[in-house]
């Protein structure tokens, strides 16, 4: 304690109060250069993963902002970015956002999220409209629906742009991770544990992810020699898993289901509790995504985990790329892995 009866504040919150961190003051916190602050700052994606965690969280210990109205001045280029997305209330494309923010800020710009009403195309134009008013670097165009997509394709945002949209692999012919590697691994697990037939509860049919999904379950059942008994289209919501174990009246002779996502895995979990069927005694039930909640789930669930925030930083890179007139390295799309937990077991009689 000082003489004036004040505790003495620690340098870094010295600095916090004195005037803006800057980029030394983060690289002494984080115990790295100036130029690995900066390197980062800027999109370098070559810096090791325990590197960028200690200066990322030194960037937020000290609330570091980039004077960003200086380097417009100097570079005459804005550091502002706009991100258009929808559904936000949904997994996916709010973990897109949030790992799309993150990379914007440690490259040293500010992403501007605006969210769609794609039932309303007056909602639409009115939020291009506002976009397009900002002095932006670029724009980045989270879609999900078919709609989303064809409205932002026909777009002309006057900057820089990308689309981050999934594409449907029948199309194009390149199956992302979770297609080619994270399905298949679920279909093999329940396989392996005896089950020879299943149903499965797609996303709806407007949405590239619920089709590439379905196809890749198609494809892995067929591969394993199984049974789909049968295929009922949610809205990725636990409700419509709930109604679509209604809807088939149970499982139809399915020993396991097969969720397009964890929140509809939820909904099946109880609709077959409240036929008075075990999970997973009768039946096996497994999603996709690996929602937090997921491992708390009773019982915790069986699901393939996405990392959508990857999915977000790659769109970031890109859109960096197309402003700065770099190569961007590609990544994989959905990087998933299989996570089993107490809600699958050996098929009844196997």
């Amino acid at each position: 304690m000082t003489a004036s009866g004040q505790t003495p504040q620690s340098p870094d919150a010295a600095v916090s109060e004195a005037r803006p961190a800057t980029i030394y003051d983060v690289a002494r916190m984080a115990g790295v250069s100036g130029q690995t602050v900066s390197r980062l700052l800027k999109g370098y994606q070559g810096i090791r993963p325990e590197t960028r965690e200690r200066v990322t969280e030194a960037l937020e210990a000290l609330d570091y902002r980039p004077n960003l109205t200086a380097r417009s001045l100097t570079t005459g280029r804005s550091h502002r970015l706009g991100a258009l997305t929808h559904e936000i209330d949904q997994v996916g494309p709010s973990r897109i956002a949030q790992g799309a923010s993150a990379a914007a800020r440690e490259a040293g710009y500010l992403l501007d999220i605006v969210t769609l009403d794609m039932t309303d195309r007056t909602s639409i134009d009115s939020a291009l409209a506002l976009v397009a008013k900002h002095d932006l670097a670029g724009v980045l165009a989270l879609a999900s629906t078919d709609e989303m997509t064809e409205a932002l394709e026909a777009t002309d945002f006057r900057v820089p742009a990308f689309i981050a949209a999934e594409a449907d692999e029948d199309r194009s012919g390149a199956p992302s991770e979770l297609s080619s590697t994270g399905l298949p691994a679920l279909v093999d697990h329940l396989a392996d544990l005896g089950h020879r037939s299943l149903v499965h509860i797609a996303g709806p049919s407007t949405w590239a992810a619920a089709r590439n999904r379905a196809r890749a379950y198609e494809s892995a059942v067929a591969r394993r020699g199984l049974q789909s008994v049968a295929l009922v289209h949610g809205d990725w919501s636990a409700a419509s898993g709930y109604a679509a174990i209604g809807q088939l009246g149970g499982t139809g002779g399915a020993t396991a289901v097969v969720a397009a996502n964890d929140q509809m895995a939820l909904g099946a979990v109880r609709a077959l509790t409240v036929r008075g069927l075990s999970v997973p005694g009768d039946v096996s039930v497994t999603g996709v995504d690996d929602i937090p909640e997921a491992a708390f789930f009773t019982p915790p669930l069986t699901t393939v985990r996405v990392d959508f925030a990857a999915q977000g930083r790659a769109a970031v890179a890109e859109l960096l790329g197309r402003i700065t007139g770099t190569q961007v390295p590609a990544t994989p799309s959905l990087q998933s892995a299989l996570v089993v937990r107490e809600s699958t077991t050996r098929a009844p009689g196997a």
